[in-house]
């Protein structure tokens, strides 16, 4: 049980820590579209990312394979770039964006997965099970987003009936904020 509660941690630390800011900004890009309302959609996006993301960590941490972590630092904000500029161009087609989220979320999971592979890698014995560990970071890391995604959504509450804010400039002003963040952020990561 304190494998698994030391596991939690790190999970929940890797999304909410101000280390975690990339995480934080994709979560952000990937829900900046939806509405309060839509808060069982929004656990299912965040579930897909999870889910994304615990398969490229497992197989990182069982050595299937490596990407090297220069390629992976860059990638990350990358996502986040795509992502928040798919919200932009895509702003007056909600339903069509909200689809493609869930496979982006998943997609890109997959590459932030990548970038707490090396970590689990080097704390992961070779004769430990992958099972704990595994289980208590996605449990870590989902519980962290929900938090996450919890205050997003008590500010949009906020903001939509109290000072009525449109729904498409608040993606637009998101979007681009995180956009700007992200490009960055892959600016200065370029791993060539």
């Amino acid at each position: 049980m304190q494998d698994f509660l030391f596991y939690l941690n790190l999970g929940w630390e890797h999304i909410i820590s101000l280390d975690a800011l990339d995480h934080q900004l994709f979560v952000l890009a990937l829900i900046a579209v939806y509405s309060y309302t839509d808060w069982k959609k929004i656990l299912i996006l965040v579930t897909a990312f999870t889910i994304g993301h615990s398969i490229t960590l497992a197989l990182s941490i069982l050595d299937v394979f490596r990407v090297p972590s220069a390629w992976v630092e860059f990638l990350i904000p990358l996502t986040i770039v795509l992502t928040s500029l798919d919200n932009i161009l895509m702003k007056n087609k909600k339903q069509t964006l909200m689809r493609a989220n869930y496979y982006l979320a998943a997609i890109f999971g997959l590459i932030h997965g990548m970038g707490f592979a090396n970590t689990a890698r080097v704390m992961i014995t070779k004769s430990q099970s992958i099972a704990v560990p595994l289980l208590g970071f996605n449990i870590g890391l989902e519980l962290g987003q929900i938090v996450i995604v919890a205050a997003i959504l008590i500010l949009l509450f906020v903001l939509f009936n109290i000072f009525k804010v449109n729904k498409k400039d608040w993606i637009l002003f998101v979007s681009s904020g995180v956009f700007a963040l992200a490009l960055k952020m892959t600016l200065e990561r370029i791993p060539f």
